[in-house]
């Protein structure tokens, strides 16, 4: 028998009308992504944010292939990533976002997915500042 799931409102809320879908300019330094997928359901999450000089994010998009729980959870995650640190965003927890959204057992994975999205973003955006400068370094 075919059991019907009960998704929150917040979660058709989201899935409905999701919020800041798209990309940013791959190109813009400013821009850093964080890709993931689930192998156990085969979602795929992209997650971009713009960071301003002073490492805020000011911006946040994403692009998800994948149920309503992996949009929301996607969706939500944007919004709460507008206006932070980056220290801040890097402290968003999976569990959080599945308070917020009621999500059920079975789509806590959807949350990890935002999670792991934010986390590579962050990532991404610090190799972006590591880079060494253009000019060669004399070596003796």
């Amino acid at each position: 028998r075919f059991k019907k799931m009960a998704y929150s409102d917040k979660v058709v809320d989201h899935y409905s009308n999701p919020r800041n879908v798209g990309s940013f300019d791959k190109n813009d330094p400013s821009v850093c992504t964080g890709l993931v997928g689930a192998p156990e359901c085969g979602d795929v999450m992209k997650l971009q944010i713009k960071v301003n000089e002073q490492g805020i994010v000011e911006d946040a998009k994403f692009k998800t292939y994948g149920c309503g729980s992996a949009i929301a959870s996607s969706s939500l995650a944007t919004e709460w990533l507008k206006g932070k640190t980056l220290d801040e965003a890097y402290n968003i927890k999976n569990t959080e976002i599945v308070a917020e959204l009621n999500l059920p057992p079975v789509k806590i994975h959807c949350s990890v997915l935002a999670e792991d999205a934010i986390k590579m973003a962050i990532e991404d955006y610090k190799k972006k500042k590591d880079v060494p400068a253009e000019k060669e370094v004399a070596t003796a």
